[in-house]
C-alpha cells in the first residue's frame, strides 16, 4: 500500500490535465501504467484520488458494511459512486480531470495535490490556501483528538 506525503501545486492546461507531481510518483514506484479512480470528497469541495489497489481495499470496506438490498444502504452506494472515474496518467505523466468533477470542486487554473495517507485530495489551489491557514484551529483539534493522557504511545526499542 502506498503512503502519499506531501503537497504540490499545480497549473491546469486548456484540456483539463495537470502534471502528476514527481515527488508521488516516486511514492508510487515503478508500474507499466499508473491508473487511478477519482471521486468527490464525502466530506469537503475537493477531490480524491486513489491508486487501483487503494480504491478495491475502499470497495471491500463498503462491500463489508453494506447491504445492498436495503434501500438506506443502496442509496448510499448510489450516491458515494456517483461521478467517480477511471482516470490514467499519459505519457508526460499528466492526469486528465473529468470536467463535471473539476466544476463540483471548484477548480479551474489552479490546483494543489495533498497526500493523505492512502489517497491524494485534489483541491483548489485557492480554497485550499483559505481552509488551511488555522494553526490554532489545527492545535485545538490536535488536543481533543490526540492529547488523551490516557493513551500513551508504544516505545519502540532503538
Amino acid at each position: 500500500m502506498t503512503t502519499f506525503i506531501g503537497d504540490f501545486p499545480c497549473k491546469i492546461d486548456e484540456k483539463g490535465r495537470l502534471a502528476f507531481p514527481s515527488a508521488f510518483l516516486k511514492q508510487l514506484g515503478e508500474a507499466e501504467e499508473y491508473r487511478f479512480v477519482v471521486k468527490k470528497d464525502i466530506f469537503e469541495t475537493c477531490l480524491v484520488l486513489y491508486t487501483m489497489e487503494e480504491w478495491q481495499r475502499q470497495t471491500m470496506i463498503l462491500r463489508s458494511k453494506l447491504n445492498p438490498y436495503k434501500k438506506e444502504h443502496n442509496t448510499f452506494l448510489r450516491t458515494f459512486y456517483k461521478g467517480t472515474a477511471e482516470v490514467v496518467l499519459d505519457k508526460n505523466n499528466r492526469l486528465l480531470l473529468p470536467k463535471r468533477l473539476s466544476e463540483l470542486a471548484q477548480i479551474d487554473k489552479e490546483a494543489l495535490l495533498a497526500g493523505q495517507d492512502n489517497k491524494i485530495e485534489i483541491w483548489s489551489k485557492d480554497l485550499y490556501d483559505q481552509i488551511f491557514d488555522d494553526d490554532d484551529l489545527f492545535a485545538e483539534m490536535a488536543e481533543k483528538i490526540l492529547g488523551n493522557d490516557s493513551v500513551m504511545p508504544e516505545k519502540f526499542d532503538s
